[in-house]
């Protein structure tokens, strides 16, 4: 073979359309358009999004099916900012051929999606959100039946050395100056600061006291790995029969789990509703929560609602005073009766693997541990879709048995080979090849068996 040389290029004047290149395509990719156009979503999504535009007048936007396709592009990629989605999406023909994209067409821009968001209002995120879990109830992954809730932190973008006390205005460093001063030290030194800082006796930062200038409805809190950081605070209602997320909101970080659950509660019931498997009075569902959403005041608020509550307790080191209070005694009790049986340890054995996986997913997976955003309403429209897309997974994994496009090419190929002798013995060979994300056989057995 001879050896091919690499010559000077020069543009074309003119390339026909069946010259041009063509991908062959993601399965996964392939099979989730195919999903979402016999679904009609771009319809619904047109629909839904046609009062917010202009009927006549104005350059076309970009459809609102391309828009909402990139941010599923953003879960399955695990790519956080626009940025990174408009990269992805122009690097890649099969990502070009899933936005539906002409020859000419050029991915949009990231400043784009930003002024798309901003027209589109939180009830169109949450209208594609219960279009998705519609599509899902229907191939029964859905029941209603019994819901975890937990909660996590996700990392604003706001950084603590930019907040000011609500009082004054006063930023932090300026705070540390005055101090600084104070104690003797005329012009102090970076190093000054840092180490009056660390020696400071009651220092904390306190909501109450500190606000952030770039995000004000950014909270200061407590992270996960034990870091403080301005931070939201993502809560999820998940099917504990399937693993669907049915409502996924995004509260204050500094609200309690107490006062959060109502309102978590309030919309997994309307989003039951939209696939009608609400719970009632008479049929509730159960609501299966650690000891951190456990209160009187909340117990008694679900008792008699269309919500059983399984609410893990808190050891108490001794008796509990009523002082009156039936309605919120009898509340605990019946609380504290279902939690004995073997029905609510399965639970809790279910919530602790599908609502952490649900955040793992996310969260850590999905890449939105740390938004690039700004805003809770702005930030929570982003996070419906990414949500919108682990649901999504779900049912990818029942159509192809592969929840994301890297777990749809390394995947195991099998198959069986029976071979008659003439003499009339059975040979059966099982051949199974292990597939890199790469492409590359990475493993492969070969087994006989004699029959």
């Amino acid at each position: 073979m001879a050896m091919g040389q690499q010559k000077d290029r020069q543009g074309d004047l003119m390339v026909s359309w069946s010259e041009m290149p063509r991908s062959p395509g993601h399965v996964f990719y392939d099979r989730l358009q195919s999903v979402l156009i016999e679904g009609g979503f771009d319809s619904f999504a047109e629909a839904t999004c046609k009062a917010y535009y202009a009927s006549k007048l104005g350059a076309p936007s970009v459809p609102p099916g391309r828009y909402f396709r990139m941010h599923l592009v953003g879960y399955f990629e695990g790519i956080s900012s626009e940025r990174g989605l408009e990269w992805r999406c122009s690097d890649s023909l099969s990502l070009r051929e899933f936005l539906r994209l002409e020859s000419r067409d050029r991915v949009p821009d990231h400043s784009w999606l930003s002024k798309t968001r901003s027209r589109l209002p939180h009830e169109v995120h949450a209208a594609i959100f219960d279009w998705v879990l519609v599509l899902i109830a229907k191939a029964g992954l859905v029941q209603g039946d019994r819901i975890g809730v937990d909660a996590s932190t996700m990392e604003a973008n706001a950084a603590l050395r930019n907040i000011v006390r609500r009082d004054t205005g006063e930023g932090y460093r300026e705070m540390l100056k005055h101090l600084a001063q104070k104690s003797g030290i005329e012009t102090p030194t970076a190093e000054d600061l840092i180490r009056l800082d660390r020696n400071r006796k009651g220092k904390k930062l306190s909501n109450q006291d500190w606000v952030s200038k770039n995000d004000p409805e950014a909270k200061i809190a407590r992270m996960k790995d034990g870091t403080t950081h301005l931070a939201y605070k993502p809560e999820h209602a998940v099917d504990l029969d399937t693993g669907a997320v049915v409502a996924a909101e995004l509260h204050p970080a500094d609200e309690g789990d107490t006062t959060t659950l109502g309102k978590t509660l309030a919309a997994a019931e309307a989003s039951l509703k939209a696939v009608d498997l609400a719970p009632t009075v008479e049929n509730p569902a159960e609501c299966v929560a650690d000891k951190g959403y456990h209160a009187r005041a909340v117990l008694k608020d679900l008792d008699n609602s269309p919500w059983k509550t399984r609410i893990s307790e808190p050891k108490q080191a001794a008796f509990s005073r009523w002082r009156g209070d039936e309605a919120a005694r009898r509340a605990v009790t019946k609380n504290r009766v279902r939690l004995k049986s073997g029905v609510a340890r399965a639970a809790f054995k279910l919530r602790a693997e599908l609502v952490e996986r649900s955040f793992a997913h996310n969260l850590d997976r999905g890449g939105m541990r740390r938004t690039w955003l700004r805003g809770r309403e702005n930030v929570h429209k982003r996070y419906l879709l990414h949500v919108a897309g682990h649901n999504l997974s779900l049912l990818m994994r029942q159509l192809i048995g592969a929840g994301t496009p890297r777990e749809a090419v390394a995947g195991r190929y099998g198959c069986f080979c029976v071979l008659i002798t003439p003499t009339g013995a059975v040979l059966i060979a099982q051949i199974v090849v292990i597939v890199s994300n790469e492409g590359d056989a990475v493993f492969s057995t070969l087994w006989f068996a004699n029959g």
